[in-house]
């Protein structure tokens, strides 16, 4: 065995014993009792049926496993509130339970359910809240859809949690009905937050009322993730669709809270994390840190300029920046669209985005017009579709070449290899690739393009020099009230040296005389002050979105994409061998044991592919290689394939997927 082998058997190997040492001080941080926090973490394909199992009453108990299920006993006879990958079966026969009558399930995400067809199959009753019933029985509506996949803009809801392959569900749920199972009564409540139609439980039995709420919470003063909470909203008579909308949930969440709250629990069941023994404090908590994390997010946010309504509630606070006045746009630049126009004394135009075939248009009319005496390039900034949708017809129309920063030109390259916001599914033709501070003379302007992870990860910026000018094109990423981050799916990083810090830390190194935003007509700068002011508030916001997640770093809260498959779609044969590479982020500040496999569709022979294994250094990205043989019989159509996850402390079953279009020769 090899020496990075070793290291990852003994990082598994030791995690239970480790975790069972820090149980008690994890207790007194979250008011519960941290034993299913340390089991859902163990990282154990085999649980231990005492150490997993956390018994609340005679007839109510929980399976710490991946994904905590509830488990109402009635003698030989069991009800689950959730399932989870269905390892919960190992430890059911130490209650002496012999079968499974019923399922209900909190809401569609399929890591909450995964596990359910075992049981569905042998006729156990799956029951689903009544707004979420189409995504368990029929999942291919949403997979099949390519509006759901590229172009994401207007609604990020459902998440691509969504379950593989339909589930049969034989009862629908909805508010206030009630359910009878031996010695429980078991109530139902609409809670929408993390999903739009989650539900809980309130199981009273024994004396005890305790709320099964899914992912609402993930211990006191926690939630799961922040990019579920992205979702259009209205404020002070303003809207914003899902897009613009981060942390855009929240408010319905928080009155879900309130609601479960009301319920007077003796205890809350999470999803994730420590079972809590005091819900009204441990709501209260989140409430505050939701608050406190948004009032943070909110005062260096671009929203303020482009929704000034949206987010008036926080102007005029000290936590607040204050919006900086525009500047006049010197006369050798143009703007349409979201499109700016470097114009040179002798007439030529190196053009920066083109967001639809109306630029291209425009831009002829400037030739025709001789506005303009020739187009000699384009630079692109990101990849967002209202930036590159005229792209296509630019190229046909323009004989240029096209510039790109080095990590944007693979996805700009392979759009169907990725899922991200905005994205199109053409992909561009790039002539030259560009690394990060790369020079180069055109005209009377010398121009260096640079890595610029701001908007996105995904994003470069321009510097264009020409005597006493330092002007810097920044795409999306900044407006005179601060950041373009409004978007979590966007990979906005936390940290000094990554995200918006970096960006900052380039301004200040930079010092430009103009900056750019391509949806904004005026110029603008920062002062010293003002880039400060920004930097400390991100250090805050690593720190505040620290603590409102319960991972080892706030990125894996704001990053949907920390674990991706690529390619993301890739077109396949029967009987052919493929690969998917799944590509993990350690967000982390030490290095992460770490470990994947395809949870394989029905009827192809076998649950899952091996695992694969690796040790993520701290902050590094590492590609994780699985291979998969695809049966010969298969029929075309879209399959989806979802990927198990192992990584640090956490077991994350079906956590991310890739898409396979099947056709045939």
């Amino acid at each position: 065995m090899s020496r990075r082998a070793s290291s990852f058997a003994d990082v598994w190997g030791s995690r239970r014993s480790f975790l069972q040492q820090t149980a008690a001080s994890a207790a007194a941080l979250a008011w519960g009792d941290s034993r299913c926090h340390a089991a859902n973490l163990s990282g154990s394909e085999s649980p231990d049926s005492e150490s997993d199992l956390l018994t609340l009453s005679e007839h109510v108990h929980v399976y710490c496993g991946p994904v905590q299920v509830g488990i109402v006993r009635d003698g030989h006879r069991a009800l689950l509130i959730d399932c989870g990958d269905g390892s919960v079966d190992r430890v059911l026969p130490t209650l002496g339970i012999r079968s499974v009558m019923q399922i209900l399930c909190t809401h569609h995400h399929r890591d909450q359910v995964c596990g359910a067809s075992r049981w569905a199959d042998k006729g156990t009753r799956i029951a689903v809240g009544q707004a979420e019933r189409e995504y368990f029985v029929n999942p291919a509506e949403y997979w099949n859809e390519d509006a759901h996949l590229w172009r994401v803009y207007r609604s990020f809801r459902p998440h691509p949690l969504m379950l593989t392959e339909p589930l049969r569900v034989d009862q629908t749920l909805v508010e206030g009905q009630e359910i009878r199972f031996g010695a429980a009564k078991i109530r139902v409540i609409n809670t929408p937050g993390h999903t739009d139609g989650s539900i809980s439980f309130v199981v009273d039995a024994d004396g005890q009322r305790v709320v099964f709420c899914g992912d609402l919470m993930a211990g006191a003063g926690q939630i799961w993730d922040v990019y579920s909470l992205q979702r259009g909203f209205e404020r002070g008579g303003d809207s914003v669709g899902g897009y613009h909308g981060f942390m855009g949930d929240q408010w319905r969440l928080k009155d879900s809270l309130s609601k479960v709250v009301q319920q007077s629990p003796t205890v809350l069941v999470p999803s994730h994390g420590p079972v809590i023994r005091h819900p009204e404090q441990a709501v209260r908590l989140l409430t505050e840190r939701l608050d406190t994390c948004y009032e943070n997010y909110t005062s260096i946010s671009a929203l303020r300029h482009y929704f000034p309504n949206l987010l008036a509630e926080f102007a005029g606070r000290p936590s607040q920046m204050p919006i900086r006045p525009g500047l006049p746009v010197p006369d050798c630049l143009r703007h349409f669209g979201t499109t700016w126009t470097l114009v040179s004394e002798s007439g030529g135009a190196l053009v920066m985005d083109v967001g639809s075939d109306h630029v291209v248009n425009h831009l002829q009319g400037m030739l025709d017009r001789e506005e303009i005496r020739s187009i000699d390039g384009l630079w692109v900034t990101h990849y967002h579709f209202d930036h590159t949708d005229g792209i296509p017809l630019f190229q046909k129309t323009f004989d240029c070449p096209c510039y790109v920063d080095r990590t944007l030109a693979q996805v700009l390259q392979q759009p169907r290899a990725w899922r991200l916001p905005c994205l199109a599914t053409v992909p561009i033709r790039i002539d030259h690739l560009l690394d990060d501070g790369q020079s180069w003379q055109w005209r009377e302007f010398k121009l260096t393009s640079y890595f610029y992870p701001g908007q996105t990860l995904y994003h470069a910026a321009l510097l264009a020099e020409r005597d006493d000018l330092r002007m810097l094109f920044v795409g999306d990423s900044h407006t005179m009230a601060g950041n373009d981050d409004y978007c979590a799916q966007n990979r906005n990083f936390l940290g000094r040296g990554k995200g918006f810090q970096y960006c900052l830390a380039l301004i200040e190194k930079l010092r430009p005389t103009h900056m750019f935003n391509c949806h904004v007509q005026d110029a603008f700068t920062f002062t010293d002050d003002e880039i400060r002011f920004m930097r400390d508030a991100l250090d805050r916001r690593e720190r505040l979105f620290g603590q409102l997640v319960p991972w080892d770093h706030a990125n894996y809260g704001t990053d949907d994409s920390w674990v991706r498959c690529f390619p993301y779609t890739q077109i396949a044969l029967p009987g052919s061998t493929i690969k998917i590479g799944v590509v993990v982020t350690n967000h982390a500040e030490h290095d992460q044991a770490t470990r994947c496999r395809a949870a394989l569709p029905s009827g192809w022979g076998g649950e899952a592919s091996d695992w694969q294994t690796a040790v993520i250094p701290a902050g590094h990205e590492q590609s994780l290689s699985l291979t998969i043989e695809v049966p010969e019989d298969l029929q075309p159509g879209r399959v989806v394939i979802p990927v198990d996850i192992q990584h640090g402390r956490w077991q994350l079953p079906q956590f991310r997927e890739a898409i396979l279009d099947v056709r045939t020769l």
